[in-house]
């Protein structure tokens, strides 16, 4: 584990992130796909001058094999921040899992899980440093 302090300029960039999503479920409430809140997403984190990779491939190494295993972040922003989008009626612990793993595999430290189907967007929103 790795137990240096976040840099402020993360914090600052998750905070942007973090009001990105609160505009865009104002804007939107819930109730719809994932793809139409990742699309909004991106102009949001646009508008603050992020920026953003989507649908990147997250790298799996095995043995020295690259394996395609079709995993892909949903977010990358300012190549330090792996955000994973959900659009469900409940969050399991395997969405966490999956945002950790994805976090290990892309070598970074700092993830946010937001889900877009809830009544209040902050109770969607979970923060994970490794």
């Amino acid at each position: 584990m790795d137990y240096r302090p976040i840099d402020p300029a993360l914090n600052e960039v998750t905070g942007k992130i973090i009001d990105a999503a609160y505009n865009v479920h104002s804007t939107l409430g819930a109730g719809l796909l994932e793809s139409v809140y990742q699309k909004c997403m991106l102009l949001e984190l646009a508008e603050r001058k992020l920026y953003v990779q989507r649908e990147l491939v997250v790298p799996i190494r095995y043995k020295g094999y690259d394996i395609d295993a079709n995993y892909r972040i949903d977010l990358l922003v300012e190549n330090e921040v792996v955000v994973e989008l959900k659009s469900v009626d409940q969050m399991l612990p395997v969405f966490e899992a999956q945002l950790l793993t994805y976090m290990k595999l892309a070598n970074k430290r700092i993830g946010l899980l937001i889900n877009f189907n809830v009544p209040v967007i902050k109770k969607g929103i979970k923060r994970i440093i490794l």
